[in-house]
């Protein structure tokens, strides 16, 4: 290989695999190339993306995904105090499930709010 090349293999070695990544998007934004279709190159990036940590997501969305009949009134009362919502409003909420009742809420406020409504009967989920 040629001295240029060299120099540059020995600079990518220093790359983190933020910047690594960073540097195979301007490449493929420069040269209009798709660096997954590339077979050798590919099998590298593969390689690498298991040792990338992946963030733990700290907030969610409820959602009241059934409500039986005759748990309905208890239902009802949790997500008023959950949502802060008028007596219309939440029975409008608990009668159109499945439906997201909360967005954007932090984890243990999330799952507390979930026990509470499976303890009255309902079933809910987190995403």
């Amino acid at each position: 290989m040629s001295e240029k090349i060299n120099q540059i293999v020995e600079e990518l070695k220093t790359l983190t695999l933020l910047e690594a990544s960073e540097l195979v998007s301007a490449i493929e934004e420069t040269f209009g190339v798709d660096a997954s279709a590339a077979g050798g190159g590919g099998m590298v990036m593969a390689a690498a993306a298991p040792t990338e940590e992946v963030e733990e997501k700290t907030e969610f969305d409820i959602s009241l995904d059934e409500v039986p009949a005759d748990k309905k009134i208890p239902i009802l009362k949790i997500v008023r105090g959950i949502t802060g919502l008028g007596l219309k409003e939440a029975k409008e909420l608990v009668e159109s499930a499945p439906k997201v009742i909360q967005e954007g809420i932090a984890k243990d406020a999330a799952e507390d709010a979930k026990k509470q409504i499976e303890e009255a009967g309902g079933k809910v989920s987190l995403k």
